[in-house]
């Protein structure tokens, strides 16, 4: 099981990657095609716009995973342990709950905007909803799974909440 959430997490680096190469290709090129040609292409931007609400939104679920979204750890620390694991839950409580939120307004939207198309590129507008919808469903598992974690697989907080590859990459 945790080979097949490896597996799906590098899927969803590798995507992160092609939609930041694909953002960068396409503005730079945009870039050039107006100053010295004074044209470019108008679905470039869209497209452009497109792959940066992916990336956003897909690295948003890695950092989650990786516990790099913003979480102020210096009052969870310095509580009992029973304290800890109090708030944390009402901490991944709240994510749930925000996040149940933005899935179904997301899915609202999506079709709200089933029919709508993209002026220049003719892509359908709920593929940018979805990026959300995926994000909502992605973030509430995760923090349900950190939810199981603490109180059935016996997890501390501090394994909870410190970055997974921590110490990979250190500066001295």
């Amino acid at each position: 099981m945790n080979r097949l959430l490896n597996a799906l997490f590098k899927g969803i680096e590798v995507l992160i990657s092609i939609a930041l190469a694909v953002m960068i290709l396409l503005v730079f090129t945009n870039v050039i095609l107006r100053f010295i040609f004074d044209t470019g292409f108008a679905w470039s931007e869209e497209v452009a716009r497109i792959c940066f609400i992916y990336l956003v939104y897909l690295g948003s679920i890695e950092a989650m995973r990786d516990n790099r979204h913003l979480l102020i750890d210096s009052v969870i620390i310095r509580l009992p342990s029973t304290a800890q694991k109090l708030l944390y839950t009402l901490i991944q409580v709240l994510i749930i709950w925000l996040m149940t939120a933005l899935t179904a307004g997301s899915y609202g939207l999506m079709l709200q905007n089933y029919h709508n198309k993209w002026v220049a590129t003719g892509l359908p507008v709920w593929l940018v909803y979805l990026a959300g919808f995926i994000m909502g469903i992605s973030i509430l598992l995760l923090a349900a799974g950190n939810i199981f974690k603490l109180w059935i697989m016996k997890h501390t907080v501090k394994d909870l909440i410190t970055p997974q590859d921590e110490g990979a990459s250190t500066l001295e």
